[in-house]
């Protein structure tokens, strides 16, 4: 951070410490200067201290995630009306959160960014309320809300106040969930409650080394169950990223997590009746992906990287991976197609060998489930050879989360292309967009396989007795598996029964895929009405 940057920060906060000062006291001008000097000072020392631990303040933050100029602040003279533990005399002007609104690329922008300078961003009752007016207004007007959050948690002086505090922005996120897009930017430690208003927001970013997000702390945790972990450990970008979801991406610094804000908000409308922000297509819709004529290996045992075709058919070869680090047997982001945003979702054979599990079903549920509320189309690439199994998949309930899986692709409206490169058994080809579950277009490449099993599994199951009885079972067997090979290792007998509409070839997937999602732009369905459906969560 520049020294520009924390002596700006630290004249606001003097500014709002010596006005709140002055209504406190109405005669502390006639005192000197003292005051204003003590002011200052703490406020300069508060900067430092934050800039020592690797963070930016609240408005430096503001002004490089807006477009420049454009941000209005709303506000900023709150403050809290807490008396208990000498805090009338611990004021400060805006109460440890800047709020307002501002541009991202011309598009309107709601925004709070919290001061971990101002009451270690500790949340109040009046510091929620700033929250949820610009909550309240981005939902009214229809325009995503960007929340930078950097806070201790509840302010404890303030009792259940700040826990209703909180309880009132988690009601808010719920409300304007699929409504407005909800992004969280987590730019220091969130504790407690702080960590479960980003929980309900659609993406949530976090910065490597210098963000941490947990219900209990180490030492509480030490305390209570007597494990020694560390902040990074427990609740770092790292651990968040890779190991419990909670987080869609890791930053190497807050410049790169708030330029990834930017390139997000591209991809998505402003509100749920408005279309994805469609740009001017540089690159041709009828591109041969040469990349693809031989990508898929004859071997289908052997492993290739499905982010190949994504790039391949992607606009100027560009992919943002969303989860990237989270259940890496399943590929889950935006592109764009002819200049329109696209959500994808794929299966990844490196990976499990593309299986669904538990987490890969979850992600990319939880992923189909937003492109829908934001009116994204979904590009779907099938190379999966059914659900992982195991003890460890079942007893953690495979059934209901693969179930969850099945729920949102059938619940979504948008326009939904089907691509089968490979392999497509059991269920699972069932639970990935098939036509079955409303999948619009449903293409395969010559490779594809659609059946129950694969070859040697339903040859050991249908002719079971016919290799018990044969002189040679594995000879048997092998002229068995052959056969059902040539009957079901390829996409004619699916598209014999009207359940794959074409067969393309590799190099025609960009143009092929264009045509469909163009044919299906104004495409209009409806779910039958009810309160809501009752997801297996």
């Amino acid at each position: 951070m520049s020294s520009d940057s924390t002596r700006r920060t630290a004249q606001r906060l003097e500014l709002h410490q010596t006005l709140a000062s002055l209504n406190a006291h109405p005669h502390a001008a006639r005192e000197g200067e003292a005051g204003v000097e003590a002011a200052k000072a703490k406020a300069e020392k508060a900067a430092e201290r934050i800039a020592a631990s690797g963070r930016q303040l609240a408005m430096d933050r503001i002004e490089q995630l807006l477009d420049p100029g454009s941000f209005i602040e709303l506000d900023p003279f709150v403050t809290h009306a807490v008396s208990d533990f000498n805090m009338s005399s611990k004021k400060a002007y805006g109460d440890g959160v800047i709020t307002g609104h501002g541009t991202v690329d011309g598009r309107t922008v709601f925004v709070f960014a919290q001061q971990a300078e101002v009451f270690g961003g500790s949340l109040g009752m009046a510091h929620a309320r700033k929250i949820c007016k610009i909550m309240d207004m981005a939902t009214e007007v229809g325009a995503p809300v960007v929340g930078l959050n950097d806070s201790g948690g509840a302010r404890i002086q303030e009792g259940v106040e700040s826990l209703a505090g909180y309880a009132e922005i988690f009601k808010r996120n719920v409300l304007a969930s699929g409504v407005v897009p909800q992004l969280s930017v987590i730019l220091g430690p969130c504790a407690g409650g702080a960590v479960y208003s980003p929980a309900l927001t659609d993406l949530v970013l976090m910065v490597e080394d210098t963000s941490y997000m947990f219900i209990t702390g180490p030492d509480v945790i030490k305390t209570v169950t007597h494990e020694e972990v560390t902040k990074e450990e427990l609740g770092g970008a790292g651990t968040h990223n890779e190991k419990s979801g909670v987080a869609h991406f890791r930053c190497a610094s807050e410049a790169g997590a708030l330029a990834m804000v930017r390139q997000l908000l591209a991809f998505l409308p402003s509100n749920n009746m408005d279309a994805p922000p469609a740009i001017a297509a540089a690159d041709d819709p009828a591109r041969p992906c040469t990349g693809l004529t031989d990508l898929v290996p004859e071997d289908p045992t052997k492993p290739y990287d499905i982010r190949t075709v994504v790039k391949e058919v992607a606009d100027g070869g560009q992919f943002l991976e969303v989860q990237e680090h989270f259940a890496k047997n399943m590929v889950v982001g935006f592109v764009r197609l002819d200049g329109k945003p696209i959500g994808v979702v794929a299966n990844q054979p490196l990976v499990l060998a593309g299986c669904l599990d538990i987490n890969a079903s979850v992600k990319a549920a939880r992923f189909v489930r937003m492109c829908d509320a934001f009116n994204v189309p979904l590009l779907t690439l099938v190379d999966v050879p059914g659900f992982l199994p195991g003890t460890d998949q079942e007893y953690g309930g495979i059934i209901r989360h693969g179930a969850k899986l099945l729920y949102a692709y059938t619940e979504a409206t948008v326009p939904k292309v089907t691509l089968v490169t490979r392999k497509a058994y059991g269920g699972a080809y069932d639970v990935m967009s098939s036509k079955h579950i409303r999948g619009d277009i449903n293409l395969a490449y010559p490779t594809a396989e659609i059946a129950v099993m694969g070859a040697e599994g339903a040859v050991n199951i249908i002719f079971r007795r016919e290799l018990a009885a044969a002189e040679d079972p594995e000879a048997k067997r092998k002229q068995l598996a052959d056969e059902y090979r040539e009957l079901f290792a390829n996409p004619f007998k699916a598209a014999e029964l009207g359940f794959i509409d074409r067969v393309i070839r590799p190099e025609d997937t960009r143009s092929e895929v264009i045509r469909s999602f163009a044919m299906l732009k104004n495409k209009r369905q409806e779910n039958p009405r009810k309160k809501h459906g009752n997801i297996p969560l």
